[in-house]
């Protein structure tokens, strides 16, 4: 066979192999679409068998009808339960949702008042919180414009933490209205007047720590008789004293100890007049007069009968109150710095015995303290050894500002009367003026909202700022104290 024939004969068959192939294709696709056609059509029959038995299920379903149910079953509805938003006071919520406010300080402690935001009892001792680590020192703070009712808080404060067991202390009392509360709890008042025969000798020797030997007792109360006299001299003189200055009260002060058992303030002012020989032979009368002349007002000037001679009067530390009513000689406004590092000075000899338990020593009026350098480092260094001493530091004033009026901006003054705040993590502040709302906000570093509470708080009621924590609380008082401690009865 010719080789054209075999191509031919060849080419054929792949042409019928070929359309034999396509052909088969053709009906595997038919059969495959009628399988998927009929697979469809049976889904279909199923879905609507299913949904013709919901339908009839649905018709033999009994519901209640649009208006609801006739007879004892009436006033049901089948439409969807909404329930109203329930409104009401926060008075009324605020037992339903207590724990959106604050828990309080505990049940330790004496009753102040009610938590305005809680409702609960506000409950509160400083040393009680000293020693649950809540605060690092017990001292506090109280500020408010005059009549805000900070005066009848102090008193229900340290009234009733004597039935605690507290003793309370208030080296000056210069309005005098301590000393109906002092006679009241069992304490004693005392009243410095001319005429009223108490006499203070401030270098009474005070307390003696036990253990002490007489070398040592002997430097200690002749470095505090010295910076006693030395605090006097720079009131009185309003300057620091020079090196011969010192020098002519120590050496007076040594001659007087020499001369008597019980040095007193005219044995001093005399020998600084009239320094002797024996004294040194460098000191010359002109270096200690200046001095001398300064203290002599409280030997015979205008402050004469009240420390130049021996105490006729002694402190008390059993006593569970004691006061120095200051009232009758506060007309002299110059000397009543004098007065009150005297009458302090007096009282802190016997403030230093630790064993006598805790105490509370109050500071009224205390912008009279705070002008003055001797009677600001002696109150610094005293709230410094609160913690040793056992005692809670209650400092009064009206605003905080005051604090701003001490000495100038950068000085020792200053700085000293901002260590006061800042070493008294408890502040309760009454209300402000509006001028002061700004000052107070920086030195406590009050809140926007705390900050705009301050000068709407009604009488008696406080923001109490106990470190990080803030309380508003209502302060309460017995009808009974309400007479007592309400100093504003005294207009009425």
């Amino acid at each position: 066979m010719p080789p054209h024939e075999h191509r031919r004969l060849h080419t054929s068959a792949l042409t019928g192999t070929a359309k034999a192939s396509r052909k088969a294709r053709k009906a595997q696709e038919k059969a495959a679409t009628k399988r998927r056609t009929q697979d469809a059509a049976d889904r279909k029959r199923a879905a609507d068998e299913q949904a013709r038995l919901e339908r009839e299920e649905a018709r033999s379903t009994h519901y209640l009808p649009r208006a609801g149910e006739a007879g004892p079953a009436a006033l049901r509805t089948p439409r969807r339960f909404r329930a109203r938003p329930h409104q009401d006071t926060s008075a009324a919520l605020r037992g339903a949702y207590p724990f959106l406010a604050e828990g309080g300080l505990g049940s330790n402690g004496v009753l102040i008042g009610q938590d305005m935001y809680s409702g609960g009892s506000f409950v509160f001792d400083a040393f009680e919180l000293y020693r649950q680590g809540v605060i690092t020192a017990p001292n506090m703070t109280i500020a408010g414009i005059v009549g805000a009712g900070k005066s009848a808080l102090v008193k229900s404060l340290y009234a009733r933490s004597i039935a605690f067991g507290r003793k309370v202390y208030l080296p000056c009392d210069p309005k005098g209205e301590h000393s109906a509360v002092a006679e009241a709890v069992g304490g004693r008042a005392i009243q410095l007047a001319h005429g009223s025969g108490a006499r203070l000798n401030p270098l009474d020797e005070g307390y003696r720590p036990a253990g002490t030997s007489d070398e040592m007792w002997g430097q200690m109360l002749a470095s505090r008789r010295r910076d006693l006299l030395g605090a006097l001299a720079e009131v009185v003189l309003e300057r620091h004293l020079t090196a011969l200055e010192h020098t002519a009260i120590d050496l007076a002060l040594q001659q007087s100890v020499r001369d008597a058992d019980v040095p007193i303030l005219p044995m001093v002012v005399d020998r600084l007049l009239d320094p002797r020989p024996s004294q040194t032979e460098d000191l010359t009368a002109e270096d200690g007069r200046i001095v001398g002349h300064a203290l002599r007002r409280l030997v015979a000037g205008d402050l004469s009968g009240l420390f130049d001679g021996p105490s006729t009067v002694h402190f008390d530390p059993s006593l569970p109150m004691m006061s120095l009513d200051m009232s009758k000689v506060v007309e002299n406004a110059s000397l009543i710095s004098v007065l009150m590092t005297c009458a302090s000075a007096w009282m802190e000899a016997s403030l230093l015995d630790p064993t006598q338990g805790k105490r509370l020593v109050v500071y009224d009026e205390a912008w009279r303290i705070l002008t003055e350098p001797a009677l600001l480092k002696r109150m610094d260094a005293q709230w410094r050894m609160s913690r040793h001493l056992g005692i809670s530091n209650v400092l009064i004033f009206h605003k905080i500002s005051d604090l701003e009026t001490v000495g100038d901006q950068g000085t020792a003054m200053r700085a000293l009367a901002n260590s006061l705040l800042a070493n008294a993590e408890i502040r309760v502040i009454y209300r402000q003026a509006s001028d002061q709302l700004s000052s107070a906000a920086a030195a406590l570093g009050l809140t926007g909202t705390e900050q705009a509470l301050l000068p709407g708080l009604g009488i008696g009621q406080g923001l109490w700022r106990i470190r990080e924590h803030a309380y508003l609380v209502q302060h309460q008082l017995a009808a009974a104290e309400l007479e007592l401690f309400d100093t504003r009865s005294r207009l009425v």
